[in-house]
């Protein structure tokens, strides 16, 4: 069952996590206590869970996930989850904001954007998990006088785990193309840029390539054009819109600068098959 309000609701660090840091190891009991794990949300910081035990069920951005034990999971901020449903697991957890992050990380975060739950070896879950208690233990080392410096480098340590399995799952550190560089560049630009600028030609020029060559490098890398993935963009946060808030569709096209309201139904009905109404009701209980 999903919550509709007038936005999308973005849940930010506790209080007593002021320090921008959460982590802890935890059984699906305290899964359970925390309703807003039920509710679809998106945070304002990075979310890395790494499940050791049990089977669970995610979605993140309309696309359910069954994971198994020994998997690592990185949310980003601006992705749209919740948890479906949880059977005898338990996880770590850690949540930190970008200001703790390691400027080199959280590049390489935003760059592998989104990622999907990730099974691990149990070779790398042990090394992972021994990291994970380290960054506990300095958690509740409150009163240490390099508290704070002490912890962010060992969660910015752990974060280097995590990255590294993803980037070993997509082959980005061996090889990297000229290619690959531009489309990750292009994909970086588009996040920041989807809404105020559509045009392939404001993503070359920024980038200064020409359309054509831009179109080459992502296409090659990626099977789609660059209007193909500005649209793709669009319509996800349409999605987004649509199933977690109560605006209207005409609403939705000018939140994400669509002055013709016509010409955004039509694209919506092109890449979805269906109106954005018919998806509204089909996605809501």
């Amino acid at each position: 069952m999903t919550r509709k309000s007038k936005s999308i609701p973005v849940n930010t660090l506790a209080k007593e996590f002021n320090k921008g840091i959460a982590v802890g190891k935890y059984p699906i009991a305290d899964l359970r206590l925390s309703k807003e794990a039920e509710y679809s949300h998106r945070h304002d910081y990075h979310f890395f869970i790494l499940q050791e035990k049990g089977k669970s069920y995610f979605e993140i951005d309309f696309e359910e996930h069954q994971i198994k034990e020994f998997s690592v999971i990185y949310i980003a901020p601006h992705q749209i989850h919740r948890v479906l449903k949880a059977e005898d697991i338990e996880f770590y957890l850690l949540a930190i904001n970008s200001e703790n992050l390691h400027p080199e990380y959280l590049k390489l975060l935003q760059e592998i954007s989104p990622t999907k739950p990730l099974p691990i070896s149990s070779k790398h879950f042990s090394l992972i998990s021994q990291t994970f208690l380290l960054c506990i233990n300095l958690f509740e080392e409150k009163e240490s006088k390099l508290y704070l410096s002490s912890l962010k480098d060992s969660c910015n340590t752990l974060i280097s785990l995590f990255l590294s399995q993803y980037l070993k799952k997509t082959k980005q550190v061996d090889t990297i193309s000229r290619f690959y560089l531009i489309s990750k560049s292009f994909k970086l630009a588009l996040e920041k840029n989807f809404i105020k600028d559509k045009r392939p030609a404001w993503y070359a020029q920024k980038l200064n390539i020409s359309v054509p060559y831009l179109n080459e490098c992502v296409k090659n890398t990626t099977g789609f054009t660059v209007t193909q993935h500005i649209q793709q963009r669009v319509i996800l946060e349409a999605k987004r819109l649509l199933y977690h808030s109560n605006k209207s569709v005409k609403e939705i096209a000018a939140e994400l600068g669509y002055e013709d309201y016509a010409y955004f139904s039509r694209l919506f009905i092109k890449s979805t098959g269906m109106t954005a109404l018919t998806f509204r009701n089909k996605n809501h209980d």
